[in-house]
């Protein structure tokens, strides 16, 4: 027996939940289907988790700030590991706790426990059912990557799917990856006590493009533990307990090995061949950005499913989309936001709208900098190292992009990419208010640094419009 249904969505995860906001108002009947853990990546692996563990090592970091400022017996903190990733473990149970509340007012109702797989182009099979629907939102989520000749040492491996949930950790850690995710743990973990040696495959650190601020995050993050960068990790066991690390020319004893190489969509166990989807060679089908939609079908892709921005808030404009469009006499392209990327290690890495690697070439970019080592805010916060690059347009100072290192850079980033969102000007930026003293004061200095190289400037006063 089949069952009908208006729309059918494919995964409880961040990205399907958000459809159902748009979902909902074109249609009651639908249905959906969920394997594995409920509660969102975001809330139990991701984003949170690993807040609270950079937290808890900013808070034992700072304490050589605090001895400078004449705060005594600092020297006498330690750290107790089993007690932070309980710590962990507790408050990102109360975030977890949040999403599940709000499921359960209601999508929980539509639920269907079991693994989907498509037996036709308008049909999957879950749990021996079939179920047969209009429009399908795919929004499986995705998996850690973990090569496969590593298995034989699976004890040994963690990670951000096992890293939180284990009682304590060893004093001797690889971290394989570099990206975001890798380097905030990594730098986390190296304050906390343990040994960490870094390595990534790219020359890069957190997905910089613009070599001066690589350059500048590299040599302050790799201050506090090893990073190899330019050779792939091998890994093999060492036969006594402990894993052997080598990339390039170097090598290193670990106890355990944290593999941050990215993740996979679960898309793979959908059987989209048997849709009669067009899979590239990774397993791919081929998905509009605007629209979300597989091109040809009634099938709409959201959030780390798609491969592409693994971010919390594309995955909520992902299902939006799709799921405005699932029902949708004709499908609707949307504008996309700025590109915004955020690596939380100190300081903060972030890249906004376009990529320097795009801009570097054309002959109409200049670029603003701030150095952030004698600016006040950060000298008083004792965090005044960094270096801000705004990119603008040369003929009228449009903003384009930027790239940073930077105290408190997550602010800086926000602020920059409403700018760019908004077509703004340096000019525009310029007359609006900055405080004194604050870090804001640092992108403002950049600002005129901007200023100085390209055309538009206004009549009169720069910083005070004309009434």
């Amino acid at each position: 027996m089949t069952r009908k249904v208006k729309a059918c969505v494919i995964g409880a995860g961040s990205a399907g939940l958000f459809s159902l906001s748009a979902l909902t108002r074109q249609t009651k009947d639908f249905v959906i289907v969920n394997s594995g853990h409920l509660g969102t990546t975001c809330a139990r692996v991701g984003c949170m988790p690993s807040k609270v563990l950079i937290q808890a090592a900013e808070y034992f970091h700072d304490r050589a700030h605090m001895q400078t400022a004449g705060l005594d017996g600092t020297d006498q903190l330690s750290v107790d590991i089993p007690r932070v990733l309980q710590h962990v473990r507790n408050l990102r149970d109360t975030f977890v706790g949040g999403v599940m509340a709000n499921f359960n007012k209601g999508p929980a109702k539509k639920l269907i426990e079991g693994e989907a797989r498509f037996v036709a182009a308008n049909t999957i099979e879950v749990n021996g059912e079939r179920i047969e629907a209009e429009a399908f939102i795919l929004a499986t989520g995705s998996r850690p990557i973990v090569p496969d000749a590593w298995q034989s040492f699976a004890d040994r491996i963690l990670t951000t799917d096992s890293l939180f949930e284990q009682e304590d950790l060893p004093g001797n850690i690889a971290v394989l990856g570099l990206g975001a995710i890798g380097l905030e743990i990594g730098q986390a973990l190296s304050r906390l006590g343990i040994k960490v040696t870094g390595v990534d495959m790219a020359d890069t650190i957190g997905g910089l493009d613009d070599g001066a601020v690589r350059d500048e995050a590299l040599k302050l993050i790799g201050a506090e533990f090893d990073i190899w960068l330019g050779a792939p990790a091998e890994v093999e066991d060492n036969g006594d307990g402990r894993l052997k690390v080598r990339a390039g020319a170097r090598e290193v004893l670990v106890d355990k090995i944290l593999v941050s190489l990215g993740r996979r969509p679960n898309i793979d166990s959908l059987d989209l061949a048997a849709a009669g989807v067009a899979l590239d060679k990774r397993g791919m089908p081929q998905i509009n950005p605007l629209t979300m939609q597989i091109p040809g079908t009634r099938l709409f892709v959201a959030g780390d499913s798609t491969g592409d921005r693994a971010l919390l808030h594309e995955a909520g404009d992902e299902g939006r989309i799709a799921g405005f469009n699932a029902l949708a006499e004709n499908v609707q392209d949307f504008r996309r936001k700025t590109p915004l990327a955020i690596a939380f290690c100190d300081p903060n890495i972030a890249m906004v709208g376009a990529r320097w690697s795009d801009l570097k070439q054309r002959g109409d970019i200049a670029v603003g900098e701030r150095n952030f080592d004698t600016q006040a805010r950060a000298r008083v916060m004792q965090k005044n190292a960094g270096l801000l690059r705004i990119y603008g347009d040369t003929s009228d100072g449009r903003l384009l992009g930027a790239a940073m290192t930077a105290p408190r850079g997550e602010h800086l980033a926000h602020h920059l990419a409403w700018a760019i969102e908004q077509k703004l000007t340096v000019w525009d930026l310029l007359a609006k208010p900055f405080y004194h003293p604050v870090i804001e004061e640092g992108l403002q200095n950049a600002l005129n640094d901007l200023a100085s190289k390209v055309g538009g400037r206004p009549e009169g006063l720069v910083e005070v419009p004309f009434a």
